[in-house]
């Protein structure tokens, strides 16, 4: 997803203002020895600029997304994926 791509450079800010912490199992060993401590899953949102044809700022598309961060042995976190992102469909408030 193109909106994945673009996030890259922006990953300690996603995982900064990340909301709703929970930590999950490694069901059925589906991961093995990868994740045999488990998952966190935190909700962020990001935004991506739109230009016009002058290359001036028209908007911003706003996603919403789940971080799934893999437990390691040492306690060190490791982002595994971006899951479930969306493009928050709202219109921006007009002044």
């Amino acid at each position: 997803m193109k909106a994945k791509a673009n996030i890259i450079p922006a990953i300690g800010e996603l995982i900064q203002i990340a909301s709703n912490k929970a930590q999950y199992p490694d069901y059925n060993n589906k991961h093995g020895e990868k994740a045999k401590f488990g998952w966190y899953r935190y909700n962020t949102r990001f935004g991506i600029p739109v230009y016009d044809g002058d290359g001036n700022l028209e908007r911003y598309n706003i996603f919403s997304t789940r971080m799934l961060v893999r437990c390691d042995e040492d306690g060190k976190l490791y982002l595994y994926d971006l899951v479930r992102t969306k493009k928050e469909t709202s219109k921006p408030h007009e002044q």
